[in-house]
């Protein structure tokens, strides 16, 4: 009974909200578009990774928790963070090598989780 006390649903609220809308973007995109779902991908990261890097992202974080983090828009503001960071301690190259150093469990986990999924999944070809 306590950790239910401790929960704050107001967060809660807020984090499906914010996911959700950004779900509703990449579907609304998906539909209304031509956009092929990798094009959509790398507009959420790129879109992410520029207001991660202005510093407007961080206050849909700190808004929504892991309804900012979780979409594909938190990955692009967390390689931003990274690359940021650490091109002030080791210059250029902390730019290039900070981001993926930043992200690196989210990349591992995506990897180990695709394989355990391209085991259980019986893949078919898709008809043009």
């Amino acid at each position: 009974m306590e950790f239910l006390q401790s929960i704050d649903y107001w967060l809660l609220l807020r984090c499906f909200v914010v996911g959700g809308l950004i779900c509703i973007i990449g579907q609304l995109l998906l539909d209304k578009t031509k956009l092929t779902s990798a094009r959509i991908l790398v507009i959420f990261v790129t879109a992410g990774a520029i207001l991660g890097g202005l510093g407007i992202y961080q206050y849909l974080i700190d808004f929504a928790g892991c309804g900012a983090t979780v979409p594909l828009t938190g990955f692009g503001a967390n390689l931003a963070k990274g690359a940021i960071e650490a091109s002030k301690e080791q210059g250029l190259l902390g730019a290039f090598i900070g981001g993926v150093k930043t992200a690196a469990g989210g990349i591992a986990a995506a990897v180990f989780f695709g394989y355990i999924a391209s085991l259980i999944a019986k893949p078919k070809i898709k008809k043009q």
